[in-house]
């Protein structure tokens, strides 16, 4: 049972699911199964939010959270951590209980709750909000997630400004780079992209084109991920976004592999993945988390804060090229 002052934290912090629809955000698309879908998922994290933000301990959510669907079970994770971000930026050490329990197999979705609760906390508290996971497989490197998941929030939830006035956030020295802080908001950016036009991928296109060239890339990116870990669309529309990339090809690949590792690593990988990765990347399922493992090893340690771009660079100049890509 949650105390009182839990169930005021969830009155006073938790977003009503409906304010997550398409239609309340003022999204340009037309309901349809495919979009009531594609609502679905940010009304995943809304649910994951709501009961970590009031529960008394990490049990209670851990059962909670075994209740949503395995397709949608990450989502969930990404806003039970968004809420014990926000939680421990008080007080406590809930993030890394969660991270380090029942989250790893969530873990890349769940760096992206952290970037959630950024977007709710004053600028001074960010360089307390993420645990020190020492020792952990990806630990610091996919910490540059919560900056994704920052600039998703941002453009999500305020699209007028950071999607059609196309804002430039201040730099921040995450990881001790302010410049990489700025493309890692654009990789953010790109995801929201794809549910803010509903997975059409004309629509999508047009977007990533009104942005100036030097931020196209991150955000072909941010849209490969996010329509290869969210689905939404049909086979040919795979085809037709990689076609329509230009020649961007490889970072919609790029983020096809980290959507497709995440996937594996969290133990569901659905149907529509298979398509996707081998019309986006070119790669099979197991030939992409192989990529992105490989890529990975290959780095070192010496990459300093950086690392992150680093593994990046190594799947994107891995990607094949297709025939279509050379015309």
């Amino acid at each position: 049972m949650p105390t009182l002052l839990g169930s005021l934290r969830r009155l006073a912090l938790t977003p009503s699911l409906r304010d997550v629809t398409f239609n309340r955000r003022g999204f340009p698309v037309k309901a349809t199964s495919r979009t009531e879908r594609l609502e679905v998922i940010p009304q995943s994290v809304i649910c994951g939010f709501e009961w970590a933000i009031e529960a008394r301990g990490l049990w209670e959510v851990e059962r909670r959270l075994l209740m949503v669907e395995p397709e949608l079970r990450g989502y969930a994770y990404e806003g039970a951590t968004m809420a014990y971000t926000i939680r421990d930026a008080i007080h406590g050490k809930r993030t890394r209980e969660l991270l380090l329990g029942p989250a790893q197999p969530h873990l890349f979705l769940s760096y992206i709750g952290v970037g959630f609760a950024l977007s709710r906390l004053p600028r001074r508290l960010w360089r307390k909000v993420v645990p020190d996971l020492t020792g952990s497989r990806y630990y610091p490197r996919v910490t540059w997630l919560a900056v994704d998941g920052y600039g998703f929030d941002r453009a999500y939830f305020h699209t007028d400004r950071w999607v059609s006035a196309q804002k430039v956030p201040h730099a921040y020295p995450w990881a001790g780079s302010g410049d990489y802080f700025l493309r890692a908001v654009d990789q953010g950016i790109g995801r929201a992209l794809w549910f803010i036009h509903g997975a059409g991928v004309a629509a999508v296109t047009d977007a990533v084109l009104r942005f100036p060239e030097h931020r196209r890339a991150d955000l072909w990116s941010g849209v490969g991920l996010a329509a290869t870990f969210a689905g939404g669309c049909e086979s040919e529309d795979f085809s037709a976004l990689r076609r329509l990339s230009g020649e961007h090809w490889a970072e919609v690949g790029l983020g096809t592999v980290l959507a497709v590792k995440a996937r594996v690593h969290a133990g569901f990988v659905p149907k529509h993945t298979e398509p996707a990765s081998a019309l986006l990347a070119g790669m099979s399922v197991p030939e992409a988390v192989a990529l992105a493992d490989r890529a990975e090893e290959s780095g070192g340690r010496a990459e300093a804060g950086l690392s992150y771009e680093g593994w990046r660079r190594r799947i994107a100049g891995r990607i094949p090229q297709a025939e279509a890509d050379r015309r």
